[in-house]
Formats: C-alpha cells, sequence, structure tokens
C-alpha cells in the first residue's frame, strides 16, 4: 500500500492536513495579488517603468487570473482536482521563479500573467478539492477556515512585501513563493487522493478566445491614452483600435455564449435580477478596493517618504477586520434585511474614500490607519451579505457556474479599477498641474521673492555658487507644484471611488429577499 493510501485510509487527519495544504497554496497565490502593491514604488524606480506601465504587474495577475477561473471546471472535471492542483502549483512556482529572475519591466509583466494563469487554478481547484475531502455537514466550517487564507493575505500581504524589499530586494517578494510552492507541489502528490467528477461537458473555445481578447485589449487601450509615447491622446489610431476591437470581441463573446450549449460562462444566469445586480455592486467593491490598494503605497512612499514596510504595516488591519466582521455580518441578515447591511458596508467603504480624498503632504499615518480600518470594516459588512442574496436564487445544478462568475467578477473589477484609477490620476494631475502653472505669476514680485528666499537657503547648506542657488529655488518650486497636482489627482480618484461606491446603493435596492420558489432560476 502505498503512502497516500495508508493516510487517506487509516489517518483521522487526513482531511484537516489537506485542508491546510489547500490553505497555503491559496494564502500565497492570493498573496501575490497584495505583495507587490508596497513593492511597486520600488520596481518602478530599479526597471525604470511609469506608472501606465507598471500597472500591467498587478492588471496582467489579475485578468489571467480571470480567464483561468472560468475554464478551471472543465479543467478539473477533464483532469481530475489532484492532477489540476499539481499543475497550477508548478505554474505557479516557476511563472513567481521567473518574476523574480526579470530584468526588464515586459519580462516581468510577461511571467506574472503566468504565475497569475496558476494562482487562478489554485482558487477554485482547491475550493473544490476541500469540498470534497469534508463530508457534508463539515463542509461550511472547512470552507469558513479556508477563507481565512483569503482574509490573512490581505493583512500580510503588503507587509511582508515591504519587509522583503527593505531588508532583502524585491525579486525576493517573488522568491519567497519557491520553496512554499515545492513543499505543497511535493506534498499534493504524495499525501492527497485522486477525485474526478465524470462530465461530458466541452471546452467552450470560441467563448475563451474572445473572452481572453476583449478585457485586455480595452485595458492596454486605456493605459496608452496617456503614455508618454502617444501625444494623440484618445486619437491614436492604436488607442481607437483596441477599443473598437475590445467591443467586438465583447459583442461576439456575448453572442457566442448564448448560443453554445456548453457556453463557457452562462450568462444566463444574469437574467436572475438578484445575481444581475449583486454582479453590478461586486464589481463596483472590487474596482474600489483593488483600485486604492494601488495608489495609496505609491502616495504613501513616494510622497510621504514611508519605507515599504511602514507602508505595508497600513494594511495590517484590513483583513484581520475583515475576518473578524464577516462572520458577525453573516449571522446578522438572519434578524435585518440583507440589503440595510449591505447598504451600511457600501455607506462604510465611501466614507473610507472620503477620508483619502483629504491627502496632503500633512498626512498622518495613523490618519491614514484608521481609513483602511473603516475600509476592512465595509469589506467585511458588505462581501458576505452580498454573496448569499446573489446565490440565493441559483439552483444546485448552477451553483458552481455562479460561484465561477462572481470570482470573475471581482477578479475583472480589481483589474479595471487599477486601469482606470490610473487614467483618472493622470489625467487630473495633469489638469492641476496646469491650474497651479497658470496661477503662478512667474514674472511677479512673490515669485521672485520666494525664488530669493530659496536660493539664500541653498547657499547657506552648500551651493557653489549664486546662479546654482537661484536654478535649484525654481526647481523646488517646480517639483513642489508637481507634488501638489499629484496629490490633487490623487484625491480626485478617491473622490470618484466614493461617489461611485455610493452609486451602487441603486442596484442593492433593487434586489429581491422573497422567498424561493421550487422552481426559481431553472435557466
Amino acid at each position: 500500500m502505498t503512502l497516500s493510501a495508508v493516510i487517506a485510509t487509516e489517518s483521522p487527519f487526513y482531511k484537516w492536513i489537506v485542508l491546510i495544504n489547500v490553505m497555503i497554496a491559496t494564502f500565497m497565490a492570493i498573496l501575490d495579488a497584495t505583495v507587490v502593491n508596497t513593492a511597486l514604488p520600488v520596481i518602478m524606480g530599479t526597471l525604470g517603468a511609469s506608472m501606465n506601465t507598471a500597472e500591467w504587474i498587478l492588471t496582467g495577475y489579475m485578468l489571467s487570473m480571470a480567464t483561468v477561473l472560468a475554464t478551471t471546471g472543465w479543467l478539473s472535471n477533464r483532469f481530475g482536482f489532484k492532477d489540476m492542483f499539481i499543475v497550477g502549483l508548478i505554474i505557479f512556482t516557476g511563472g513567481s521563479f521567473m518574476c523574480g529572475n526579470s530584468t526588464s519591466i515586459g519580462e516581468l509583466i510577461f511571467w506574472r500573467v503566468i504565475e497569475g494563469i496558476g494562482g487562478g487554478i489554485l482558487m477554485p481547484v482547491g475550493m473544490s478539492i476541500v469540498t470534497s475531502t469534508f463530508p457534508p455537514k463539515e463542509r461550511s466550517m472547512a470552507l469558513g477556515l479556508w477563507s481565512i487564507a483569503t482574509a490573512a493575505s490581505v493583512s500580510f500581504g503588503p507587509m511582508i512585501g515591504g519587509y522583503l524589499v527593505d531588508n532583502l530586494n524585491w525579486n525576493y517578494i517573488f522568491y519567497i513563493n519557491v520553496p512554499i510552492g515545492a513543499f505543497c507541489t511535493l506534498f499534493t502528490i504524495i499525501v492527497q487522493k485522486r477525485y474526478r467528477l465524470q462530465s461530458n461537458l466541452r471546452l467552450d473555445i470560441p467563448g475563451l478566445i474572445t473572452s481572453s481578447i476583449f478585457l485586455p485589449v480595452f485595458l492596454y487601450g486605456l493605459s496608452r491614452v496617456n503614455s508618454s509615447t502617444n501625444a494623440m491622446g484618445w486619437k491614436d489610431p492604436i488607442v481607437m483600435g483596441c477599443m473598437w476591437l475590445a467591443t467586438l470581441s465583447f459583442l461576439l463573446f456575448i453572442l457566442i455564449e448564448l448560443s453554445s450549449d456548453y457556453p463557457l460562462i452562462n450568462i444566463r444566469l444574469f437574467k436572475n435580477r438578484n445575481f444581475a445586480f449583486a454582479n453590478i455592486v461586486i464589481l463596483v467593491f472590487a474596482l474600489g478596493m483593488f483600485g486604492s490598494t494601488f495608489l495609496i503605497p505609491l502616495y504613501m512612499q513616494d510622497t510621504l517618504g514611508y519605507s515599504a514596510f511602514q507602508t505595508g504595516l497600513i494594511f495590517l488591519p484590513v483583513g484581520m477586520i475583515q475576518a473578524f466582521v464577516s462572520p458577525a455580518a453573516s449571522r446578522v441578515i438572519k434578524f435585518i434585511d440583507a440589503r440595510l447591511v449591505i447598504i451600511f458596508g457600501l455607506v462604510l467603504l465611501s466614507g473610507s474614500f472620503l477620508m483619502n480624498y483629504t491627502f496632503s503632504l500633512q498626512t498622518s499615518r495613523e490618519f491614514i490607519s484608521h481609513s483602511m480600518i473603516l475600509r476592512g470594516a465595509g469589506m467585511g459588512i458588505l462581501y458576505p451579505p452580498l454573496l448569499a442574496v446573489a446565490i440565493r436564487e441559483i439552483n444546485a445544478i448552477n451553483l458552481a457556474q455562479a460561484s465561477s462568475i462572481v470570482n470573475i467578477t471581482r477578479q475583472v473589477g480589481g483589474s479595471i479599477g487599477v486601469s482606470f484609477f490610473t487614467y483618472t490620476l493622470a489625467v487630473r494631475r495633469t489638469y492641476h498641474k496646469q491650474i497651479f502653472s497658470e496661477s503662478i505669476n512667474y514674472v511677479g514680485t512673490q515669485y521672485d521673492e520666494s525664488v530669493r528666499k530659496l536660493s539664500e537657503f541653498y547657499i547657506r547648506v552648500g551651493s557653489e555658487n549664486h546662479s546654482d542657488a537661484i536654478s535649484k529655488g525654481k526647481g523646488y518650486i517646480t517639483e513642489w507644484l508637481d507634488t501638489q497636482a499629484y496629490i490633487s489627482g490623487l484625491n480626485d480618484d478617491f473622490l470618484l471611488g466614493a461617489i461611485v461606491t455610493i452609486m451602487a446603493i441603486i442596484p442593492v435596492i433593487f434586489l429581491s429577499l422573497k422567498k424561493k420558489t421550487n422552481n426559481a432560476n431553472n435557466q
């Protein structure tokens, strides 16, 4: 008898060690969606990347995850949970190693996409493994423990990334996955039992191709609008071509999925009102969460001068509070209208954006931390009841597909959030810089007096001559103006996030909490 057979049939701890293995792999996969945030300023400086290019380090990972999520059900049924989990671990671990070895921004983005493919396999397959390993009466408890890995990665990802960047190098935020991934792979090969659902479903290849085109092409076009290599803005032929191709591929995807007997994504589920409106809210939730998580480390490190580790500590309470609040929110909806709980979560989330709207050069780390605590509470209160309402009328046959769509919506929302916040920041930064420049009278006495005082300061601290001191004084004013324009653009981003989040209350109002009927959603 093999070692895996002995463990599987004789050990009462088998299900628990499998759960731990899946939790470690899940933590590692989700960690890489957050660990990069605090390292991004250093990566941009080391590899010489602009913000428009660097955003693809995040969006490339999330988009590849979203694409693979739609195919994992078919792949698992075709090849089995164990084999697909091993494949996911190998792809993710190999991708992580190559990310650490990258010497250019293009190379890093490419391997992040590969890494995201592995991560996109690990999460849904890991959930299926947990479900198949535990008996029905213990599954809710097991999945609850499994979800702890998600909350923990939100809290510890930026902190771990910051520590590694400050004390070692940015490459180690990827290298750290290699020994963990190798251990999980070896453990899965030796210990885990094989389990596969028999299915005759065919893979929707046309749907896979069109879905893999429209969003990356759209986001690339959006990121190019403000690129330093594009002087034409929205009129640039490449931008216009991307938008037309994205629109065409999206429409083709809809037509293919509606006409297919085996759709990649069963968009007919959106006929259910609760599922459709809940996914809109989830999209907005992810847009704000990932978009803000992307910008705050840049603000803290590049503008306020905090280290990567100090920045990472800001995110520590978020996942912890979310993990604490989420179970309470799940219980509260048994007694209180779930829509009221969801709205309360949206209000808290919007409030955290409004706090960020007041960022300045004098903003304290404590104030930023308080806004993140409020954000964690809002996310924890919002998500569990929203997910419960989304799938409450989905029948058992479509439940796996519905869960997959929810996860895809979350990843797509995050990708759009990062790109949209970056685009808006660039546009508003340029706008404010122009306004500030116009308000300065470069030939006025006040400007001359400011330059004179600054030049006197530079002479006292060691400038070689008067001309050099004057040049430094004028340069300081220009740099200060650019910094203020950047902060003002950042504030506009968060104000927009607050407005969009509050507007998500509108679809919440249309959610239905009527009791399920026997024929609910049999599409």
